[in-house]
């Protein structure tokens, strides 16, 4: 069995599949503003199963960054279609950073299939918006109550990777959350990757289906604690709690990188108290997607 910093990691492999992505670049008056419309923007982003995209704010980026010079944020999107995706940046962008004060919007991606940004939103100037085209590139001016909002026409989609994972199973609740908080902060400094559940971290996991015929999940009983011994559980009598980091990328080599950052953080803070007793991965035995993310290989 393969150990890290004294940790068990489960020969086994994470299930990802494929999804369509965008990156945004959000800018505004203050990083707190362009953080603000952010938040907003990739807010009820944490599955696809009920959310329709997943989102998060991929970095904060300083004003030598952004097109128009001014602080801002780079989010991700990510949907399984490329008409899922186009309906929720429009409406996102539309409620919620249109909405904030000092905004603009920008694409953060050069390649790719043009998605519509403000093709669609400069409608709300009702005939008072304004075109200007700087080199190959065409913006929108719609007036607002505070001046302008400055809006590229397009963004670009690519292929991209979803639903890469690894669990951790701690002690107790205050073990498995110290391993798996360690995990995440040390994602948030990669580029080209989200974790979309809230602060990263996933304590329902789910699998696919359901004694009830309306539910496409349910929770996943084979890890639930309280549940050992009622079923086909894969938990031993040490384990008194299961948390779950997601991560969607860019592409592989993103989510392959950011599970191998997790996975080594959350041994390592696992290991200082000894309240991590196992790294797994939640998979569906090949069924759900082509993406194969196998632990041991990750970390070799």
């Amino acid at each position: 069995m393969k150990k890290l910093h004294g940790v068990a990691v489960d020969d086994t492999f994470a299930e990802a599949f494929p999804m369509r992505a965008t990156r945004l670049l959000v800018t505004a008056r203050t990083p707190a503003w362009a953080m603000r419309a952010g938040c907003a923007a990739t807010g009820f982003a944490t599955s696809v199963i009920a959310c329709g995209c997943e989102a998060g704010i991929e970095r904060e980026l300083s004003s030598s960054e952004t097109p128009d010079g001014r602080p801002g944020i780079a989010i991700l999107l990510f949907a399984t279609s490329a008409k899922e995706l186009r309906r929720q940046v429009q409406n996102r962008v539309g409620q919620c950073i249109l909405t904030c004060p000092s905004s603009a919007c920008f694409s953060g991606l050069e390649q790719g299939e043009a998605l519509p940004l403000g093709r669609g939103l400069r409608y709300f100037g009702d005939g008072h918006q304004v075109s200007k085209k700087i080199g190959k590139t065409r913006y929108w001016r719609i007036p607002v109550m505070d001046g302008e909002f400055l809006i590229e026409e397009d963004t670009r989609m690519i292929e991209a990777v979803g639903g890469g994972n690894f669990l951790v199973l701690g002690r107790d609740e205050a073990s498995a959350l110290a391993a798996a908080e360690a995990a995440v902060t040390e994602i948030s400094g990669l580029p080209g990757t989200i974790t979309p559940f809230p602060g990263g971290i996933v304590r329902s996991g789910s699998k696919v289906g359901s004694k009830y015929a309306a539910l496409p999940a349910s929770t996943n009983d084979a890890y639930c604690p309280t549940l050992r011994g009622q079923t086909r559980s894969a938990l031993g009598p040490e384990v008194g709690c299961v948390l779950e980091v997601v991560i969607d990328g860019l592409d592989e080599d993103a989510v392959a990188e950011a599970m191998r950052a997790g996975i080594r953080a959350a041994c390592k803070a696992g290991a200082n108290d000894g309240g991590v007793r196992r790294i797994g991965a939640g998979n569906y035995g090949g069924s759900l997607g082509p993406f194969h993310f196998h632990l041991h290989r990750i970390l070799a």
